[in-house]
């Protein structure tokens, strides 16, 4: 019953990928897609990375109660958890449900209207055309909302730190520049474009593989945002155990 759905998928992935008819048409919708993603993502990013950083703030600082320990350990502890884990993974999990749900019902509207058959008949390779920019416009994109997140959820930890008075503005300041470790950015960078690609490429199989009406699309477009955010769980799992 599994093998199935992946047989299905990589046979999906292999059309996806096939040599394009025209580049010139493919260009277009991929600027549209990373528009769409990056421009249209920015807003929801903002203020969920504003307030992750903000409760891992407080959250840190009620809980280091010995006074053996230096308050600066509070900003390292916000800028290693956003790099490493809360950005990448939350945002992913976040844009699943945005990017994802638009992705797999537009695909799947198409599918339940034909839409998806009059490009066959026409010799337009639909898996292609209709998911490669999605797939390159999350790719690029993602990860620099993922830069945008951190950013935001390091300022966000700042200000709740200095003005619930959990920590002072020279100590976390000393805490996020002191002892940084460059290969965690890489790792996130990493985990960025994994997920992305998961949320494009689920969500699309789901929309493509779409049969019956409106009811369907809706339930294809649940099911892409749930498996996504499994796999893209799973998939947080694996990096971190292989390259960390």
């Amino acid at each position: 019953m599994f093998f199935q759905p992946l047989g299905k998928y990589l046979l999906l992935l292999k059309a996806v990928f096939r040599k394009p008819e025209k580049w010139n048409i493919y260009w277009k919708e991929i600027s549209k897609e990373m528009v769409a993603i990056g421009i249209g993502s920015i807003g929801i990013i903002t203020i969920i990375s504003v307030f992750l950083g903000a409760v891992t703030t407080v959250q840190t600082a009620f809980q280091l109660v010995s006074n053996l320990i230096p308050r600066s350990v509070i900003g390292t502890i916000v800028r290693d958890s956003s790099i490493l884990e809360l950005s990448p993974t939350i945002s992913a999990i976040v844009l699943a449900g945005k990017v994802g749900s638009s992705v797999a019902s537009q695909i799947g509207t198409m599918r339940v209207t034909e839409q998806i058959d009059a490009l066959e008949i026409m010799g337009i390779n639909s898996p292609g055309y209709l998911i490669l920019p999605k797939i390159l416009g999350a790719v690029t994109m993602i990860p620099l909302l993922v830069i945008i997140s951190i950013a935001l959820s390091i300022f966000g930890g700042y200000i709740a730190g200095t003005l619930s008075g959990a920590v002072s503005a020279q100590d976390f300041i000393a805490g996020i520049t002191t002892d940084f470790v460059p290969f965690t950015f890489t790792v996130c960078m990493v985990k960025s474009v994994i997920f992305a690609f998961i949320i494009t490429t689920v969500s699309a199989y789901q929309g493509f593989y779409t049969s019956g009406g409106a009811l369907e699309v809706g339930i294809s477009s649940t099911k892409g945002v749930v498996i996504s955010c499994i796999m893209i769980l799973f998939a947080d799992y694996v990096t971190a155990q292989l390259l960390l």
